[in-house]
């Protein structure tokens, strides 16, 4: 076993049970959802990662839950704890909408889940502002990339989901190091709302801190015809209106 996998019995720790009680210590709530991760059939769960929890490295953390690599059938897998304090009692709504994005091959594959988690593929990535800083954040592979993103973005309006996200999008996309994107965290995605994903993680990219890091302005030059062609494609969604909005941004 890995040096910083800690088995199921080892999790009743103190610095271990905050993790699995986030933002409390819990050692009576701990042991219920240890059965739980038994129940799932994970094995330990690997504490690595930049995120710190009193000490205790985990992949991140947010509003619902924290994440950190598990060992579940012998295979490493993405954990998301739900949180003590979170704003729903389960992930049940989490889950639904994650399959949902997977049904249109977005998002982290969905494994399984339970009332406290979600073990999800582990896309082994940085978070794109991280990306966005280091040496291969150049003219083509930026396009590339937001090619990809773009048509990811699409897939998802046209079903009906939106992230919710994506217009501040600095630990929502992870990109890895072949400049792959992945989509996460569907914790505040709806199927209500009206979908504006492609427009949300376009001005991410073009009116956000990361368009100075990026130097977007010039690897994307015509930001009026840009911003002309993306109020079309938000008044209408459609194939024609996204192929515009590609052909502004040099991506056709």
């Amino acid at each position: 076993m890995h040096e910083n996998e800690i088995p199921l019995r080892g999790l009743l720790e103190p610095q271990y049970v905050r993790i699995l009680t986030y933002p409390g210590t819990d050692p009576k709530a701990a042991k219920g959802r240890i059965e739980e991760l038994s129940q799932m059939g994970v094995l330990a769960l690997r504490f690595e990662g930049v995120t710190r929890i009193g000490g205790v490295p985990v992949l991140g953390k947010g509003c619902v839950g924290v994440v950190t690599q598990a060992r579940l059938d012998g295979k490493l897998v993405a954990l998301k704890i739900r949180r003590l304090d979170a704003d729903r009692p389960s992930m049940n709504d989490e889950s639904r909408l994650l399959r949902l994005a997977n049904s249109v091959d977005a998002g982290p594959r969905l494994i399984s889940a339970t009332k406290n988690f979600l073990a999800m593929e582990l896309f082994r990535g940085m978070p794109l502002f991280r990306w966005a800083e280091g040496p291969g954040a150049k003219g083509r592979l930026v396009k590339k990339l937001v090619l990809s993103l773009v048509k990811c973005c699409f897939t998802l309006d046209s079903i009906g989901l939106d992230h919710g996200e994506l217009s501040h999008a600095p630990k929502n996309v992870l990109v890895n190091n072949t400049g792959q994107p992945c989509i996460v965290d569907f914790e505040s995605a709806s199927t209500t709302r009206r979908v504006a994903n492609v427009t949300s993680i376009l001005q991410y990219f073009l009116f956000g801190r990361l368009s100075r890091t990026l130097q977007a302005t010039r690897v994307f030059p015509n930001k009026r015809n840009i911003v002309k062609a993306l109020g079309e494609y938000k008044r209408e969604s459609s194939v024609e209106n996204l192929e515009r909005v590609l052909d502004t941004l040099g991506l056709l």
